[in-house]
C-alpha cells in the first residue's frame, strides 16, 4: 500500500475533506476532472492560492523519492516535468509500473507551504546526495533529477531519511535516521 494510502487510513479525516481521483475514467479524463475539482476548491477558497503563480497552495505535500530521483510520478527527463500551466497531469508511459499515472505538476508542488520528501534505503543514497547538494554533479539537465526541482517558492522543504539513504551526505549526525531541512 502506498505511503499516502497508509497515512490516509491512520488519520481521522472527514470524508468530505477527501477528494479522490476517479479511477474509473481514463487517465486523461481523470486528470482533467481532478484539476477541475481543485480549481473549484480554489475558487471557493477551500484551498488557498500562491501569490507568486496562482497555483493552489496546499498546507503540506508529502512525497517519496524513487532511486532514479522521481517524485510524484514526475520521472527524469519526462515531458511532464516541463508543464507550467497545468495543475494536474497524467502519463501513460511511466518507466516503472503502473504505466498510467496522475500527478500534480511541479508548479503546484512547489507552491505548497510545506513539502516533505521521505526516502529510505541505500538504493536512494546517490539520488539524495545529488538532490540536496549545492552542486548538481553529473546532471545533464535540470529535469534529469525531479527531486532536485522540488524547490518551494514560498515554503519549506524537509527531507526525512534513514541512515542508508543519507549515507552519501556529509553529516555530523550519527543518529540512525536524519532530517534534512532545505528552504529558501
Amino acid at each position: 500500500m502506498p505511503i499516502a494510502s497508509r497515512a490516509h487510513v491512520e488519520v481521522p479525516i472527514l470524508n468530505g475533506h477527501v477528494y479522490s481521483i476517479n479511477d474509473n475514467a481514463t487517465v486523461e479524463d481523470a486528470a482533467t476532472d481532478y484539476e477541475f475539482m481543485i480549481r473549484q476548491l480554489v475558487k471557493v477558497r477551500t484551498i488557498g492560492v500562491s501569490e507568486r503563480n496562482d497555483c493552489p497552495k496546499f498546507d503540506l505535500i508529502l512525497l517519496t523519492m524513487g532511486s532514479d530521483g522521481h517524485v510524484a510520478s514526475l520521472f527524469p527527463n519526462h515531458p511532464a516535468m516541463e508543464l507550467k500551466d497545468d495543475w494536474v497531469t497524467y502519463i501513460t508511459d511511466s518507466p516503472q509500473p503502473p504505466p498510467e499515472r496522475i500527478t500534480f505538476t511541479l508548479p503546484v508542488i512547489n507552491s505548497a507551504s510545506n513539502i516533505a520528501i521521505v526516502s529510505t534505503g541505500d538504493d536512494k543514497a546517490k539520488a539524495v546526495h545529488i538532490a540536496v547538494s549545492d552542486m548538481a554533479e553529473g546532471l545533464d539537465a535540470p529535469t534529469s533529477l525531479p527531486a532536485r526541482m522540488v524547490q518551494p517558492t514560498d515554503g519549506k522543504l524537509v527531507w526525512f531519511l534513514d541512515k542508508a539513504a543519507a549515507s552519501f551526505l556529509d553529516s555530523k549526525n550519527d543518529d540512525d535516521d536524519a532530517c534534512y531541512d532545505r528552504h529558501e
